[in-house]
């Protein structure tokens, strides 16, 4: 039967507000997305709410890998929804090599409201017994 073991979590809590100002600068989101995460969320009209769901899993993938953000840029690491709607990262570059030196699969749960947005990483080896 396969486990999974638990090696580490991350968190990060934004508020939408400092990243709706970010955005003014129009080099922000071209910047901190990923190709497949910007065209998702182009097509959604950029909600900030989402935005800074994005941001947020960034930093808690950062938080996960014990690393901060070294190594990768944030670009590196993109929140994206299968199609139930089920956020997962897709890793390039930096972050895909620094996961990959750990054996690290990930698990992903996202929130907002009005105010903040939250994004929870675990980050796991799955094995057998």
């Amino acid at each position: 039967m396969p486990l999974a073991e638990m090696l580490s979590t991350g968190i990060d809590l934004v508020e939408i507000f400092r990243i709706r100002r970010s955005m003014e600068n129009p080099r922000f989101c071209k910047k901190i997305l990923g190709p497949a995460e910007y065209r998702q969320l182009e097509k959604r009209g950029f909600p900030p709410e989402s935005v800074a769901v994005s941001f947020a899993a960034k930093e808690a993938f950062a938080k996960a890998m014990g690393t901060g953000v070294r190594g990768f840029q944030l670009c590196d690491v993109e929140l994206l929804r299968n199609p139930s709607g089920q956020p997962y990262l897709q890793l390039h570059r930096g972050a895909l090599e620094l996961a990959r030196k750990k054996s690290y699969t990930f698990s992903v749960s996202a929130t907002h409201t009005k105010a903040y947005a939250s994004v929870v990483v675990v980050a796991y080896v799955e094995g057998t017994t």
